[in-house]
């Protein structure tokens, strides 16, 4: 039987730089070790959970094999949000640390179109961002993204509460001012998995396996690192997107401007998968009929929220020749 200790690691496998810092915020550089693309990717990850799923581990790293494919990548990282926080909404999400991300990259890379890539929540601030963006977005790329919140799933009888007023919940969120990570982890699991057993018993059939149990192990770690989620973001997620449903109903403004999906223009690829509790594909595919983009593609995988990963060190051949034929390649 193998023994492994899980002792700390760090955030990432892939060699970074930080290059710009706000507040918790972080701007990482992943450098290519041959560049031969000419548009950078800039990753915007969710608000409640840790990026580093994106660069777990050596052979199953989103990051290492866009690095290794030639692309010069940035990441977001929006850090771990304290009580002092609280009332950081999702606009200045998106103007203080996105916009102002993506301008800090592009400057840094002197580049002339950037590809945006977000993944679940962030990949809603991506579309947002990208409604009122100034910036020279080529391509957005768009991962088990929700922009349509008029089916709630399985807290229908939650949601039809919240949108008839018969429930007030920013009470609580105000006292609270920091919804802690530990009631997002509980939120979480009502809907993926109430019952949590089914990785422990993988972990078991597999414990002679090194590699699996140390993947075990980091997955493990990300699934439980959960973020706190500010009151100000919270309060503002139930009432535009899950009582309002403003975005795709293009009635949503950050910070004044008005965020109109047909002003996206970038091409599109959306991905979905079938087995997704968490973002189901109604929740994601509507946004493919109200942008403005000429060339755009949906693309459903098999599994459920994760099933979006690299797998052999390699990008999926889906994503792969998408990026390729959008991405300016270099004549080496």
């Amino acid at each position: 039987m193998t023994h492994y200790n899980e002792t700390p690691f760090k955030d990432g496998v892939t060699d970074r730089q930080a290059i710009w810092r706000k507040n918790k915020a972080t701007l990482w550089y992943y450098k290519t070790p041959v560049k031969k693309f000419n548009v950078p990717i800039f990753i915007i990850y969710s608000l409640i959970n840790q990026p580093f799923i994106l660069d777990i581990i050596p052979g199953g790293s989103t990051i290492e094999a866009l690095v290794n494919k030639g692309f010069d990548v940035y990441m977001i990282d929006f850090g771990k949000p304290g009580f002092e926080d609280r009332d950081m909404t999702i606009d200045d999400y998106i103007t203080n640390y996105i916009q102002a991300g993506v301008r800090g990259a592009i400057k840094h890379s002197s580049a002339k179109e950037v590809t945006i890539m977000g993944y679940c929540l962030g990949g809603t601030l991506a579309a947002m961002y990208a409604s009122i963006a100034k910036e020279p977005i080529k391509n957005l790329v768009l991962f088990v993204t929700p922009v349509d919140f008029n089916n709630p799933g399985y807290f229908d009888k939650w949601v039809k509460a919240l949108r008839e007023e018969n429930m007030d919940s920013t009470r609580y969120i105000d006292e609270l001012g920091i919804i802690p990570s530990s009631h997002v982890e509980a939120g979480i699991r009502l809907v993926t998995s109430p019952i949590y057993f089914t990785p422990y018993l993988s972990l078991l059939l597999n414990r002679d396996d090194e590699a699996y149990v140390k993947k075990w192990h980091r997955f493990n770690t990300w699934t439980k690192g959960h973020i706190p989620l500010t009151s100000g973001a919270a309060k503002q997620i139930i009432k535009d997107f899950t009582k309002g449903n403003k975005f795709i109903n293009n009635k949503s403004k950050i910070n004044g401007h008005q965020a109109k999906l047909s002003n996206i223009q970038a091409n599109l690829l959306v991905v979905g998968t079938e087995g997704d509790r968490l973002v189901p594909l109604d929740h994601i595919f509507p946004i493919m009929d109200e942008v403005a983009s000429v060339d755009k593609t949906a693309h459903i995988l098999k599994g459920g929220h994760t099933g979006t990963s690299v797998r052999n060190g390699r990008l999926p051949e889906y994503l792969d020749s998408w990026l390729h034929e959008r991405s300016d390649p270099l004549n080496l």
